[in-house]
């Protein structure tokens, strides 16, 4: 008994890490995010009772969708996340999986995450599913090769959930459902960008045509963080302006919108030489605004479900 234990149980193990290989395919950290604007747009977009079945279907589709579209993202880039050491232990570059594997489970779950939202939400938010992924895999992803605007393309995919999660529960676009989309898009920018500078090196090692590959100053790299982290102020406000939020929330972005705008002027006050000092001073500044936008985006949706109006 305890040899056939010691025959089985490597197996197991090698199961265990195949499911979890699996779920890194699908990019749980954005498939996550992805999910969770979605629900936040669909709490805000409800009136009435509440429509919890719905609510587990939108969730469950926008799930297989964005896994589906990471999967075949790590498909389509695997070669390029070799070159990378951020990506190089990825399950299709370290050997873990083999392609197809990833190309099936990748075609799999995005059509069924597809006929989810069809048959269980409606045809509006499994349109915008659609778009949400056919944008992230054919446009976005191949665009980073060839020039710095995919990162702009790449955050139209990034703003549609929480109009997905709108539409899911009204089966409607209105003025609100875009104000969401401002504001998801405004925040991707400063997000990505400090990151995009954290790791140029490793994007120019790859051949992504981002901007922080040809940016060597940081220069306007500092300026789109600027610009954009300023933009948030006023687009934040888009909500209390439509009647979705009150006014604690309108304090509450105004506190939080101007706490980022500052972190957000650091990366352009060190940009420009390119000294070793003022380089180091650079990537801290674009370190720190990268992850205040991981505290902010949820405190800002925190604000705003509290004040629902």
């Amino acid at each position: 008994m305890i040899s056939e234990v010691k025959v089985l149980e490597p197996e197991a193990v090698r199961s265990r890490v195949r499911i979890f290989d699996f779920i890194e395919l699908m990019k749980p950290e954005l498939t996550g995010l992805s999910v969770l604007t979605t629900l936040f747009g669909f709490y805000l977009a409800t009136t009435g009772n509440f429509p919890g079945w719905i609510f587990f279907h939108t969730a469950l589709g926008t799930l297989l969708i964005g896994g589906g579209a990471g999967a075949l993202n790590q498909f389509i880039e695997r070669r390029y996340d070799a070159l990378m050491k951020r990506t190089e232990r990825r399950p299709l570059p370290s050997g873990r999986l083999i392609p197809r594997e990833a190309l099936a489970f990748g075609i799999a779950i995005s059509l069924i995450g597809i006929a989810e939202l069809w048959i269980f939400v409606n045809a509006l938010t499994c349109f915008l599913g659609i778009i949400t992924w056919a944008t992230y895999l054919f446009l976005y992803t191949p665009l980073k090769r060839v020039t710095p605007v995919s990162t702009i393309v790449g955050g139209i995919p990034g703003a549609i959930p929480p109009v997905m999660g709108w539409a899911a529960a009204r089966n409607e676009l209105s003025a609100e459902s875009f104000v969401l989309f401002a504001i998801l898009f405004c925040w991707q920018m400063p997000h990505f960008f400090s990151l995009a500078w954290m790791y140029r090196k490793d994007y120019e090692r790859a051949g992504f045509k981002i901007l922080t590959v040809f940016d060597h100053s940081g220069t306007r790299t500092g300026r789109q963080i600027l610009f954009y982290s300023a933009a948030l102020v006023p687009v934040t406000l888009g909500p209390a302006f439509l009647g979705m939020t009150g006014w604690i929330a309108t304090v509450g972005t105004l506190l939080l919108g101007s706490g980022f705008l500052i972190l957000g002027c650091m990366p352009l006050r060190y940009s420009g030489r390119t000294g070793v000092e003022s380089l180091g001073k650079l990537s801290i500044s674009s370190r720190r605004i990268f992850f205040a936008s991981l505290i902010y985006l949820p405190v800002l949706m925190l604000l705003m479900a509290i004040d629902k109006l």
